[in-house]
């Protein structure tokens, strides 16, 4: 892995693991803003208890070392708990500042698979 690989996966890494961590803290805590927004987007309140703690969960398991399909499985969680965010927005008419925060940690959650190391990658034994 060159050095500029592994910076590109640092930087997006941190930055992703930041994200998901706060956004992650701020649902387990049911902030009232959080709540307005579930509600608007006509989800259950429940939800945000579930994705705090899957997205605290996830960050550790893309932070820890090796684990590579546990950290197959968070990345995939990412994907689609921010893909799905993203859609949610776009969907009831959101305006693009709140559609804009999944897109961000969409498009991070891409950049550090991408980048990741190979010992943080699957390998196939034949």
């Amino acid at each position: 892995m060159n050095r500029a690989t592994k910076i590109s996966y640092w930087i997006a890494t941190i930055w992703l693991s930041l994200g998901m961590l706060s956004t992650g803290i701020v649902q387990l805590l049911q902030m009232e803003q959080d709540v307005k927004r579930m509600a608007a987007l006509q989800y259950p309140v429940y939800l945000l208890t579930l994705l705090g703690i899957w997205k605290i969960l996830g960050v550790i398991a893309v932070l820890i070392p090796k684990f590579p399909i546990l950290k197959e499985w968070a990345y995939a969680g990412f994907f689609f708990a921010m893909s799905g965010a993203a859609f949610s927005h776009i969907a009831s008419g959101s305006p693009l500042s709140e559609i804009f925060p999944s897109i961000l940690l969409l498009v991070l959650t891409v950049v550090s698979w991408y980048f990741r190391p190979a010992e943080r990658r699957i390998t196939q034994t034949n």
